[in-house]
């Protein structure tokens, strides 16, 4: 028996494709654990913008509010036409600054790689990402690129922050400044004065292609990656990559209020209702978000379980070379418990 748990109510947005397949994983999961969570449902989406007009309805974004911590699972997002991004939009209305995504190997994991263990912080509200685009004339558009000091500091201190907490060494700044001097130039310069601030950390910097080719070829020399937001959207899924894929990989976003945990892979509509899908990295997104409601033993009990069957070698999904659908998976990790 478990210690009795506080009560937590958490904002559940089930999302589109294999969304709502993982989430029922998760809230599996998250209640083997012993973690007491009550969950408010609210749903975005494809379905949602088909039924109502918008993607993201306001009832989603007050429920955040109300409750302070969501779990998301994936939602699609139209190629070159159709809605906004709702994960762009969620992150924007909620000052969702720090997007946080661990990469770790685990173990039983076909993977390149064996000790891989970093972590990608990602500004989340500008940059490209701000959106701001139009056609000049016929032909030819143009896309403005937003990078503002605050902002900067904000997400570098975070950075260094995260990095102590969690006993990390190094924080490695990823930029294009040889090119881009006035907006790489000032992100990186409201890094290398924020490390002045965190003399127990060291603080190195990195251009970004140069950073793509020293992961593939020796990741171990990270541990902390601060970037902006297009290039954190890119390397994360690299960094992915290199522990086996999106399907193993946790995500958060994290500002001042308000945060949502989420799976940072696409919903594959192809899978969706097949119960083939991979619940590992909502699963383990679960578990950042119980350490970050304080239920550390609850998230502690999660990633041990996951990381115990994989060891094994027994039960794994297609996507990692294994067999098993995603209630075999899910069984798995709440016997281990």
């Amino acid at each position: 028996m478990y210690a009795m748990a506080q009560a937590h109510t958490v904002t559940l947005i089930p999302g589109d494709g294999i969304g709502p397949e993982v989430c029922a994983a998760a809230t599996r999961v998250i209640e083997a654990s012993g973690a007491r969570v009550t969950w408010e449902r609210h749903d975005a989406g494809a379905a949602v913008a088909d039924a109502t007009g918008t993607p993201l309805p306001d009832d989603v974004l007050q429920s955040i509010k109300k409750h302070r911590v969501a779990l998301k699972g994936p939602i699609g997002t139209p190629i070159g036409k159709g809605f906004p991004s709702v994960n762009v939009s969620l992150r924007k209305a909620l000052e969702l600054y720090a997007c946080v995504r661990p990469v770790a190997t685990i173990e039983g994991v076909p993977a390149r790689y064996d000790k891989v263990d970093l972590i990608v912080v990602r500004e989340n509200t500008e940059g490209l990402y701000a959106g701001l685009e139009h056609m000049v004339v016929p032909g030819v558009a143009e896309s403005l690129k937003i990078i503002t000091e605050k902002a900067s500091l904000r997400i570098a201190d975070y950075a260094f922050r995260l990095a102590r907490h969690r006993g990390r060494k190094k924080v490695t700044c990823v930029h294009k400044a040889n090119i881009m001097k006035l907006s790489d130039g000032l992100f990186l310069e409201c890094a290398e004065r924020t490390s002045k601030r965190y003399p127990d950390i060291t603080y190195a910097t990195i251009i970004v292609d140069n950073c793509a080719m020293q992961l593939v070829k020796d990741p171990s020399q990270f541990e902390v990656l601060l970037m902006d937001n297009l290039y954190g959207d890119i390397m994360s899924d690299l960094c992915a990559g290199l522990v086996g894929g999106l399907g193993l990989v946790p995500g958060a976003n994290i500002g001042d209020q308000y945060a949502v945990f989420e799976a940072v892979h696409g919903s594959a509509p192809d899978l969706a209702g097949k119960g083939l899908a991979n619940p590992t990295a909502l699963i383990l997104s679960a578990s950042m978000m119980l350490h970050h409601l304080g239920e550390e033993d609850a998230g502690t009990r999660i990633e041990r379980a996951v990381h115990s069957v994989y060891r094994k070698g027994e039960i794994r999904t297609r996507d990692v070379g294994g067999t098993a659908t995603t209630e075999e998976i899910t069984s798995a990790f709440i016997g281990e418990m």
